[in-house]
C-alpha cells in the first residue's frame, strides 16, 4: 500500500497548495527570514503531526533558530544550541532525519528533554538543511503526542527541506548578484571621479591625460590613499568657495 493509498486526498491537496505558495514566495522579493517564517508555517499547517515547527540555522559563530511558529518552542532549540548536542544538531551533523520521543530521548539528550517537557512537547522530528552540497541546519517538528510522526509525515517533511534548500541558495545567488551589481555601480562612479579629476588637471597645468592620470597615482602612491578617494579630494578642493 503507498502513501497516496493511507493519507486521504485532501492531504495531499493540502500539501501541495503549500508547496505552491512556497514556489510564490520564492519567486518574490522577501527577506530570507520572511521565507523561512513562510516555510515553518506552511509546514505546521499541512504535516499532521506538527504542531509547532523551527528552522535551525548552522554557521561559523554556531547555530540559531531563524524562524519559529511558537517562541515557546526556542527554548527546546536553544537548550540544544548550549549543549552542542540534540536531535536538531545530530540530524545537521548526520544529514539523516532524526525522530525522538522526549522519553525515550531523556538518557541521550537530558537538555533536550527537560526542555522539551518544560514546553509539553513529547515528540519530535528533525530533518537537515542541504544547501548547495553543506548543512545549513534542520527543519524541526514539535507534538505533544508521543507517537506523533510517521512515515508519511517524515516524507512531506522532506519535501519542506527541498523547499528550504531552493529558497536559500536562491536568496544567495540573488545577494551575490545584488553585491556585484553594487560593486560595479561603485566602479563607475570611481572611473567618473578620477576622469573628472584628471581634467582639471589638465586644465590647470597643460598636461596631457596620462600625464594627469600619474600624479593622481603619484599622490596615490605617497600618501597611501585610494585612487578614488586622491580624485574626490581635488574635486572637493576645485568646488570649494
Amino acid at each position: 500500500m503507498t502513501i497516496e493509498d493511507r493519507v486521504p486526498t485532501s492531504q495531499l491537496d493540502e500539501a501541495s497548495e503549500a508547496l505552491e505558495e512556497l514556489a510564490g514566495v520564492l519567486a518574490g522579493e522577501q527577506s530570507l527570514s520572511e521565507v523561512l517564517q513562510q516555510l515553518a508555517e506552511s509546514a505546521s499547517r499541512v504535516i499532521p503531526d506538527a504542531e509547532n515547527v523551527s528552522v535551525t540555522i548552522v554557521g561559523p559563530d554556531g547555530a540559531s533558530t531563524a524562524a519559529a511558529t511558537d517562541e515557546k518552542v526556542i527554548s527546546i532549540d536553544v537548550d540544544q544550541y548550549a549543549a552542542g548536542d540534540g536531535p536538531c544538531l545530530e540530524a545537521s551533523r548526520t544529514q539523516r532525519p532524526v525522530r525522538v520521543s522526549v522519553e525515550g530521548a531523556r538518557e541521550q539528550w537530558p537538555e533536550f528533554a527537560v526542555a522539551a517537557e518544560r514546553a509539553g512537547v513529547r515528540a519530535y522530528l528533525s530533518a537537515p538543511l542541504v544547501v548547495e552540497d553543506s548543512v545549513l541546519g534542520a527543519l524541526n517538528l514539535y507534538s505533544s503526542e508521543e507517537w506523533a510522526f510517521d512515515p508519511f509525515d517524515e516524507a512531506l517533511l522532506r519535501l519542506f527541506t527541498t523547499a528550504a534548500s531552493t529558497s536559500i541558495t536562491g536568496f544567495r545567488r540573488y545577494e551575490r548578484s545584488h553585491q556585484l551589481v553594487a560593486h560595479l555601480e561603485r566602479a563607475l562612479e570611481s572611473r567618473a571621479e578620477i576622469d573628472q579629476a584628471k581634467g582639471v588637471l589638465m586644465a590647470a597645468h597643460g598636461i596631457t591625460a596620462s600625464e594627469a592620470f600619474q600624479r593622481l597615482v603619484d599622490e596615490s602612491q605617497t600618501h597611501n590613499t585610494k585612487l578614488r578617494v586622491v580624485a574626490r579630494n581635488l574635486l572637493d578642493s576645485v568646488r570649494r568657495p
